[in-house]
């Protein structure tokens, strides 16, 4: 059994990662904000759900109060910190930047410090696939430079990276970074799209669909991805010093116990493809408002995925056409529809 601390775990990720964790028999301390980003009942129902285990504890406050977050981190002694919290969404950021500043910036650091003074045996920290910005080279390989963000929120990813390189090499702390590559699946967030479309199906309502449905994503089953993540807690990259043969492909940092680990399907899938998978498990058609591109969006996603494989034996591969059968049964359950 591992104290494992885990910021967000009343979202989607920290919620699914928490309940598997769980299951596994660790003991797992969850640290939520409970912001209203989207609607709060949800973040309280999976909170809910995991506090009938009894080896999962909450606490609800917000990252940047140091106070609070602190006193839940010194009591609880954790020896992997598992950071999911986040201010979410590339299309917010275009109306709210400095939520992103304050939540993925400041809550950062607080986490790092929390991890430099407990001197925990891995620090995990999730970014995103959306760091790879104005990339065009694919599929997304952790070896490719990612200097071209396109909005405040893949920057900011992208500077939780750079921060967790510094105080992996400054406290020798061992830190691997995920990118995260559009994650979907049952008690989704609302604000992403395979949630907006069922909904707006069921209710008779237009789906916008950007760049006319000529957009293409590496969509990954929510599953999949935490059962990633778990598998790479072992994984800790080794520090400097004393080092053996490396990983062919690995981003391994020269300087510091530190890597960056893509977790994505491996597959990339047209949005008018998806679109059509949800109209089947529905069995009912869209009204779709076909659109241009969407400021600061990109055209294509694709993850290589060989550095996690190589370190875990394991790859995602769960097909998009289950995984939205899946999110519609659970949605239906859900809301009675």
């Amino acid at each position: 059994m591992t104290r494992i601390l885990i910021t967000g775990t009343a979202g989607f990720i920290g919620y699914h990662l928490a309940k598997l964790l769980l299951a596994e028999g660790h003991e797992i301390l969850g640290f939520d904000g409970m912001t209203d980003y989207y609607d709060i009942r949800l973040k309280h129902r999976r909170h809910g759900d995991l506090l009938q285990n009894p080896g999962f504890r909450a606490v609800e406050a917000m990252l940047e109060d140091n106070a609070a977050f602190d006193t839940a981190v010194d009591s609880f002694a954790p020896e992997v910190i598992i950071h999911l919290a986040a201010q979410a969404g590339v299309r917010y950021s275009l109306e709210a930047p400095r939520s992103y500043l304050d939540s993925n910036i400041i809550g950062t650091f607080t986490v790092m410090e929390a991890a430099r003074r407990h001197q925990v045996a891995h620090l995990m920290m999730a970014s995103t696939s959306s760091v790879y910005g104005a990339n065009e080279k694919m599929p997304f390989a952790e070896t490719d430079r990612a200097d071209h963000q396109l909005t405040i929120y893949a920057a900011t990813k992208k500077a939780t990276e750079s921060m967790g390189h510094a105080y992996a090499h400054l406290w020798k702390i061992p830190t691997t970074m995920f990118r995260f590559f559009t994650v979907y699946g049952p008690w989704g967030r609302p604000d992403l799209a395979l949630y907006k479309f069922v909904d707006a199906i069921l209710d008779g309502r237009p789906i916008d669909i950007y760049n006319h449905g000529e957009m293409f994503r590496d969509f990954t089953y929510i599953d999949d991805l935490v059962r990633a993540i778990s598998l790479l807690i072992p994984a800790v990259p080794p520090l400097v010093e004393g080092r053996g043969i490396g990983i062919a492909g690995d981003n391994l940092s020269p300087s510091a116990p530190w890597r960056v680990v893509n977790i994505g399907n491996s597959d990339k899938v047209r949005l008018l493809d998806f679109v059509d998978a949800i109209e089947e498990a529905l069995g009912q058609k869209a009204i779709r408002n076909l659109m241009p591109m969407q400021m600061g969006d990109v055209p294509a996603t694709w993850a290589d995925a060989g550095l996690l494989q190589a370190l875990t034996g394991y790859r995602p591969q769960t097909d998009f056409r289950d995984g939205v059968r899946r999110f519609v049964d659970w949605y239906r359950d859900y809301y009675g529809k």
